[in-house]
Parts: structure tokens; C-alpha cells; sequence
């Protein structure tokens, strides 16, 4: 079944402790399609229930993210989302069942300009300091979790953004990543994709930036910090956590990185994870 989006005392001790647990959505707890088997479901919800601290990490907006944290069962916690962005923290006990602690916005301009230069074709959108969408042409995606409002190219460039996002449709990844990089981009934070798609962040913004605020809120020891995730939006986060485990699918860059590789995502690879924790 799947849902779909859009031993000995030591390990008796082991498993008592109060870990923070950050998980990537796409590609680690939902396929490419969007779905969430049940088995991971139910291995989240127990670790939920067993009192951890269960945050979902993500290059999702939050209106994308909202929908993964509801299934989960997650009424109290935290959540990070446009790969370190913006930080939630949800409490049923507010109106609208979360609020925004923060949102880290930066000049778009300069990257834009480059990358127009670059990719005249390209598709842009941008996630403003108010949550909102602004995109080129009829650019949407469902990470955006909002509808996007058209707008010109140069519009774009006197916002305050969250996130930017850059999308060819005339590109290899491979093609892709090499044109981003011979741009130097500076002053932001930035990842490119499975396919020729680039995300942007403010410089030094990334998962494991956002996760460290929380980590240091919640008083969490850092050997006793989990995080699973397969992108390359996800090596910071790996790195950062005590245990930092790649899913079995994830490119050899990302796998690198991690203190041990589980299985795919289509053979339950963050259940395994999570199940190891209760």
C-alpha cells in the first residue's frame, strides 16, 4: 500500500536516548512519483511516537512540505523547508496548526543576471519574502506547492528572495552543471539536481544551517543527530549529522559523504533507518 503526495543492554540503552532525526522528502521518504509506501509511514510515525525529535528537511516550499508533515502525524516539532530557508515550527494549538519562525531572503539580482546570460532559455522562478511564487512563462513545479504568478524576467529582479530556482529544458544535467559552474556564482548557496535543475539560497544557507539552529534549540547532542537524505541538496545535512545515512540510490558524490548507505527508496531504504532507532 502507498500513500501518495502530490538485543543486548547496549542497544536497550541505545535506543532510549532523545535523538534529532532530519529527513529529505523527495527521493528518501516519497519516490519520484510521490508516493509514500506504508512501511515508511508507519517507521516515521514510530519514531515519532517513541518521542524523538522527527524533522523534515527539504528543498520543498512550505506548502509542499505542510502535506508530508501531516501524513507523518508530526502536530509538534519543527520542519525545515527551501533547503534551509525558511524554518517552521508546528503546534496544533495555532490557528493555522504552524507558524514561520524565519525566513532568509537575499538580492537575487547578480545570480539572475549570470545566469540569464548563461541560459537565456532557461525557466526561473523565484520564492519571495512573502511565500509567494513568481515565475517566467508557465514554469511549475510541484515542489513549489503553490501556483506560480507569471511575471517578466525583470520582475524577478527587484524581489527579495527565499529560493531561487532554474530550470533547463535544452540541457543534459551534465551540460547543465558544467554551465553553472563556469558561471562562479557568488554570494549565494546553490545545488544542482538530478536533471538540469539549480536551487539557490542565501550564501552560507543550506539544510544543515537551519538544522544546527534547531539542534542547539532542542539542546540535542550532536552524536545524537540522524539525518537520511539521497540529493545533492542533502551533503551538507549528511555531513553534519552524527549519523548521516545516503539512500542506496543516491549519486556517488552523496554517498561519499554519509556514514553508511541503506537501501533505495523503492526498498524501503529510510525505513530500515528509522526502524533502527526504536
Amino acid at each position: 500500500m502507498s500513500f501518495s503526495i502530490g538485543a543486548g543492554n547496549d542497544d536497550q540503552q541505545e535506543n532510549t536516548r532523545q535523538y534529532l532525526v532530519a529527513l529529505d522528502v523527495d527521493g528518501t521518504l516519497v519516490d519520484h512519483d510521490g508516493s509514500m509506501t506504508e512501511e515508511v509511514r508507519d517507521a516515521a510515525q514510530a519514531v515519532v511516537e517513541a518521542g524523538h525529535d522527527v524533522i523534515i528537511a527539504t528543498g520543498r516550499s512550505l506548502g509542499a512540505t505542510l502535506p508530508v508533515i501531516r501524513l507523518l502525524g508530526v502536530t509538534r516539532g519543527y520542519a525545515v523547508c527551501s533547503n534551509g530557508g525558511v524554518t517552521l515550527r508546528m503546534d496544533a494549538a495555532l490557528p493555522d496548526g504552524f507558524e514561520v519562525l524565519e525566513r532568509i531572503t537575499f538580492d537575487p539580482e547578480p545570480a539572475l543576471t549570470a545566469l540569464r546570460e548563461r541560459m537565456p532559455t532557461a525557466k526561473y522562478a523565484l520564492e519571495d519574502d512573502r511565500g509567494r511564487f513568481l515565475a517566467t512563462e508557465s514554469f511549475q513545479d510541484a515542489s513549489f506547492g503553490a501556483e506560480t504568478q507569471s511575471v517578466r524576467f525583470e520582475d524577478l529582479l527587484g524581489s527579495r528572495a527565499v529560493r531561487v530556482v532554474v530550470f533547463s529544458t535544452d540541457s543534459s544535467a551534465e551540460e547543465f552543471g558544467d554551465a553553472v559552474a563556469s558561471i562562479g556564482l557568488h554570494g549565494v548557496t546553490y545545488s544542482v539536481g538530478w536533471t538540469a535543475w539549480l536551487d539557490i539560497a542565501a550564501s552560507g544557507v543550506t539544510k544543515a544551517s537551519a538544522l544546527e539552529v534547531l539542534r542547539q534549540r532542542l539542546g540535542t547532542r550532536p552524536e545524537h543527530t540522524v539525518a537520511v537524505g539521497d540529493g545533492r541538496n542533502d551533503i551538507e545535512m549528511l555531513q553534519w549529522a552524527g549519523r548521516g545515512v545516503a539512500m542506496g540510490q543516491a549519486p556517488e558524490e552523496v554517498r561519499a559523504v554519509a556514514s553508511e548507505v541503506t537501501g533505495s527508496v523503492y526498498d524501503d531504504g529510510a525505513a530500515k533507518v528509522l526502524r533502527s532507532l526504536v
